[in-house]
């Protein structure tokens, strides 16, 4: 996938924790952690964006595979809440009640993220290729303020039951490979 018009002047990384993606390997780019979670996502790209007022907002972190196809680098471009449940109203899981988008897409090449706040060790209701818990509420915001958007996620582990060994192993393998992806994609 190629990302248009990016540079580390007018673009923001957001990343959940450090350690999956040190400071220090792209000195020159403006990069905040979130914190685990959809609500610091949500907290740190709004303070974010008022401070560096970037064109383009790129996340990059972990995720665990529930496309058995999937390793390694990856770019998501599909996005949904994997624990909005409100089945009891006569909504399909993953849907928020009242909005016109139940899928937040974004128009280039990509697997499909369900973002939620627990660490998914088991299948899952909502059918998408990768989990993880901070996206979602990224592109969300980057949807609704018409800001360029791009995910990328590093496939940590396959959601089952070594799910958190696994993480825990392969939390900085990603950087890299998400490094070199950038470095191919400058203006």
């Amino acid at each position: 996938m190629m990302i248009k018009g990016i540079n580390h002047k007018n673009s923001l990384i957001i990343v959940a924790l450090e350690r999956e993606l040190p400071q220090k390997l792209l000195p020159n780019w403006n990069i905040v952690y979130s914190g685990v979670g959809k609500v610091n996502a949500a907290l740190t790209v709004a303070k974010a964006y008022n401070t560096y007022k970037p064109s383009t907002i790129i996340n990059y972190g972990t995720a665990g595979a529930l496309n058995s196809n999937l390793k390694g680098l990856v770019s998501v471009n599909s996005f949904k809440q994997r624990d909005m449940d409100v089945t009891a109203l006569g909504f399909k899981v993953g849907e928020t009640p009242f909005e016109k988008n139940k899928t937040i897409k974004f128009n280039y090449d990509g697997f499909s993220c369900g973002t939620g706040d627990n660490f998914v060790i088991s299948k899952q209701t909502l059918k998408t290729d990768v989990v993880d818990m901070e996206a979602y509420s990224i592109a969300k915001f980057c949807h609704l303020n018409r800001i360029n958007f791009y995910c990328y996620k590093y496939i940590s582990d396959n959601a089952n039951n070594e799910a958190a060994n696994d993480w825990e192993e392969n939390i900085q393998n990603g950087a890299m490979d998400f490094i070199k992806t950038l470095e191919s994609n400058l203006k």
